[in-house]
């Protein structure tokens, strides 16, 4: 498969076109940057996107509101388990938001490959405090609904389906295509420091403030996004006027189409599919908590938990210099989706909260790590006419894979007890990577 961008997508330019890009700052590659770097600095995370201004910004946009949605997200789950008492409830609650991510995401995608990805990130941000909003406004009336929330989930996942692919596919228009991976890791090592901060915040505060002002703190941090997408310079679609596509489920269908042209893509898909469908125990979390960790405080348990993987993907992700420059992209997937799933069979296995923890953040570098490579392969192989639909498959696919991982692991350890669901969970992912690698070499033998 040829997996070098097409030469008419402009990807090795910044926005704009020109080697200054539209903000004027020079793009020239600083001291230090490539794969010479020698000593530490081959060990440390590889900053060199981050000296292009459009991406800086991009960038910097979530710094803030990866807390903020971490808020909601513990919250959510919490608030449903309070109500119910039952963590097949929280597991069905994570199904409602489901479809709307599945249909929005896949329109979404087709919508970023016609119109400027920066208006749709503009309207998809406000969407998504506006929901944030409800969310407190549900809370803090006492209306205490499965039902009301269910409903606010879905349309925050549907708005959450449209911003994804817009902001995914923006990335290879900002950075040079050697540039993805790192720029990949910049960006989700700064959205895992959210999951480590955003949970134990919410662990702390739910005692003190409750759930309604986490979901308004969530609310305020998205006006930071707002501000900071549109401080991006425009992102139009690069196909001239008379060729532009419409938005419509033949663009969707294309996009498939395209996926299914290139099978290491969708081996790539089909290996985080096996990771997070078997092996994403969150909807279990607080049952654990609440039962299995219960000794050592159910608030400080939630916290940890939650924030544990995130806590490995940061560390992964500050020293990917390790890795950014790897050239066997399959393999690397490979190999951290089968770790990935030996850590969670080793969490399920845990009674003490600490060693569970290190289970869980060793989980975490792995799942960095194959955020990284998964993303590369599909930024570089894909042309910016198609990146929108590409992101929104893959959207769906990482979004979407835990959402029925919820499902899962919430009837499951309803059934069998949660320790079980878990670890039998690790252990069918170690297997169908065994499996995935063998049957398939395409991905294996899949290197840049």
């Amino acid at each position: 498969m040829d997996t070098s961008p097409s030469s008419a997508d402009n990807s090795t330019e910044p926005v704009g076109g020109t080697a200054a890009g539209r903000d004027g700052a020079p793009d020239a590659p600083g001291k230090g940057d490539g794969p010479e770097r020698r000593g530490w600095r081959r060990w440390a995370m590889d900053t060199r996107p981050l000296r292009r201004p459009a991406y800086r910004r991009l960038w910097s946009s979530t710094i803030v509101t990866a807390v903020g949605s971490q808020l909601t997200a513990v919250a959510v789950p919490k608030q449903i388990y309070d109500i119910t008492g039952s963590s097949a409830w929280v597991g069905y609650a994570s199904l409602a938001g489901l479809l709307p991510l599945v249909v929005f995401a896949l329109w979404g995608g087709a919508i970023a490959d016609s119109m400027d990805r920066r208006r749709l990130l503009l309207i998809t941000n406000v969407g998504i405090a506006v929901t944030s909003l409800l969310f407190f406004l549900q809370a803090v009336t006492d209306l205490d609904s499965v039902w009301v929330l269910m409903a606010l989930l879905a349309l925050q996942q549907a708005f959450f389906g449209l911003n994804s692919p817009a902001r995914s596919a923006s990335i290879a228009r900002l950075v040079p295509a050697d540039e993805l991976p790192a720029a990949n890791a910049l960006g989700s090592t700064v959205m895992q420091t959210g999951l480590v901060a955003g949970p134990l915040l919410a662990g702390a505060l739910i005692p003190l403030i409750g759930l309604s002002e986490l979901y308004l703190i969530d609310a305020l941090a998205l006006c930071v996004t707002v501000w900071a997408v549109h401080k991006l310079p425009p992102l139009p679609p690069l196909t001239a006027a008379d060729d532009k596509r419409r938005a419509g489920w033949r663009q969707v269908a294309e996009g498939f189409r395209y996926i299914a042209l290139h099978k290491v893509l969708l081996l790539s898909f089909l290996a985080d599919i096996i990771a997070m469908v078997f092996g994403m125990p969150r909807a279990l979390f607080p049952e654990l908590a609440a039962q299995t960790f219960a000794p050592y405080g159910e608030g400080l348990a939630l916290g940890l938990l939650f924030a544990a993987i995130p806590i490995g993907a940061v560390l992964g992700g500050l020293f990917s210099g390790t890795f950014s420059r790897a050239r066997h992209h399959g393999l690397m997937v490979l190999g951290a989706v089968a770790a990935w799933g030996v850590a969670v069979a080793g969490f399920g296995l845990s009674t003490n909260l600490w060693i569970a923890v290190a289970f869980l953040a060793a989980a975490g570098v792995a799942d960095m790590v194959s955020m990284v490579f998964r993303g590369a392969i599909l930024l570089s192989a894909a042309t910016d006419e198609m990146r929108g639909r590409m992101q929104g498959v893959f959207t769906v696919v990482v979004a979407g894979g835990p959402r029925l991982a919820d499902v899962l692991h919430g009837t499951a350890g309803s059934a069998f007890g949660a320790r079980a669901a878990v670890a039998g969970g690790g252990l069918l992912v170690v297997l169908g990577t065994l499996v995935l690698a063998a049957v398939t070499p395409a991905l294996r033998r899949y290197r840049i």
